[in-house]
């Protein structure tokens, strides 16, 4: 069985989708855009890219899953990845506990 492929879309993109803005080691999380359903690294490469401005998830919708984590592909919903205590919950592997500075870019609070 072969899984889909996500496409991520960023400045300077890696293969766990770290940036050019976030390109620590535990920044290997993308976000599925309200707005266009596109995947980006981060909200200022969807600024540079997208040609309109990032619409937040409402509480109501944070069981869409709109979350990949970089290092395994799997898709979260934002409820368990708000959740995961800043791991994956598939493949262990840690997210940056620094994007909890940002979340309101991407989720209703």
């Amino acid at each position: 069985m072969q899984t889909e492929v996500r496409e991520v879309r960023g400045l300077e993109l890696d293969s766990q989708t770290r940036c050019r803005h976030y390109n620590g080691p535990t920044d290997i999380v993308a976000i599925k855009m309200r707005c266009c359903g596109v995947f980006y690294a981060c909200k200022d490469c969807h600024a540079a890219l997208a040609g309109h401005p990032i619409e937040v998830w409402p509480k109501i919708e944070w069981n869409q899953k709109a979350i990949l984590c970089g290092a395994c592909r799997a898709e979260l919903t934002i409820r368990q990845y708000l959740e995961s205590g800043f791991q994956c919950p598939t493949c262990q592997a840690p997210f940056n506990p620094g994007c909890r500075n940002h979340y309101q870019d991407y989720f209703e609070y």
